[in-house]
């Protein structure tokens, strides 16, 4: 499932298997909070997530809170909580989208 919230582009990758890959900053300090509070995560690796996240740094995708949440191309196979694009659309966003531009995905 796709993680909803306000989030950063925090990595660029060219060589992803889905053509082009944006990564997106999750877990993002609510999740962080979430994840602590549920008993998820222990303190280390919240304080990690929420020093990458204020240092608008990609947080830790090794986390039981999971990560490696991408907008990428290749459009028609299943995701694993990402969101696909046609590679039309991806070489646009590429253009446009560096490191540090807000992504808000709604419920």
């Amino acid at each position: 499932m796709t993680p909803s919230g306000s989030f950063y582009i925090c990595t660029k990758n060219d060589k992803s298997q889905y053509y082009l890959a944006l990564g997106l900053s999750y877990p993002a300090i609510d999740d962080a909070e979430r994840g602590l509070k549920e008993g998820l995560i222990n303190q280390d690796q919240y304080d990690a997530i929420v020093k990458a996240n204020k240092a608008g740094e990609k947080p830790p995708w090794d986390t039981p809170l999971g990560g490696a949440i991408e907008i990428h191309g290749s459009q028609g196979g299943g995701t694993a909580g990402c969101i696909a694009m046609t590679d039309e659309v991806m070489d646009i966003l590429w253009s446009y989208c560096n490191i540090g531009v807000p992504v808000t995905i709604g419920p």
